[in-house]
């Protein structure tokens, strides 16, 4: 009756007892819960961590459309500010031709006129001198009366002709 399956099924009730006395199993509860708490806790945190990235991604993501969008923006009004830049320029430029054309015609017609007046005075003058021997030529017989017809006509020449020009 006392075989070997005897004594180690004694031995194995013997160890159940001894793990009893000592609460080995509430022991080995006790570390077993601990450590379900632990590796919760560390699961609550991992998760946590994670709603926290996601959050930060998503506000990084924001931040990163939001600057897109103002970038655009910039470049869109740097643009607008280009091309009205340009046309004023075009502008001014057109206007600036326009102005020295203007200048540069009456310049021309300046010219002109004061190149007319300096032939109208210089025939006046040619005119008067021509009259002046001509009538010295006729009136050399009477020498008083010539040289105030003379002087008289003259004058009367240059007179008509200055109104003239």
């Amino acid at each position: 009756m006392m075989t070997n399956s005897f004594w180690a099924l004694i031995a194995l009730i013997l160890f159940f007892l001894i793990l009893a006395y000592y609460h080995v199993p509430a022991k080995v509860k006790g570390a077993l819960n601990k450590r379900a708490e632990r590796i919760a806790q560390e699961l609550e945190e991992a998760r946590h961590l994670r709603e926290e990235a996601q959050q930060l991604l998503a506000e990084y993501q924001k931040k990163r459309f939001v600057s897109e969008q103002e970038a655009a923006e910039i470049i869109a009004s740097a643009q607008r500010q280009a091309e009205i830049i340009i046309a004023d320029m075009k502008q001014k430029t057109e206007e600036y031709i326009a102005r020295r054309n203007k200048m540069a015609e009456q310049r021309i017609a300046r010219a002109e006129t004061e190149a007319v007046a300096l032939i109208r005075s210089a025939a006046v003058d040619i005119a008067v001198a021509a009259a002046g021997k001509i009538m010295e030529a006729k009136i050399k017989t009477d020498k008083a009366e010539g040289k105030r017809l003379f002087h008289q006509s003259l004058l009367a020449a240059e007179t008509g002709l200055k109104k003239l020009s």
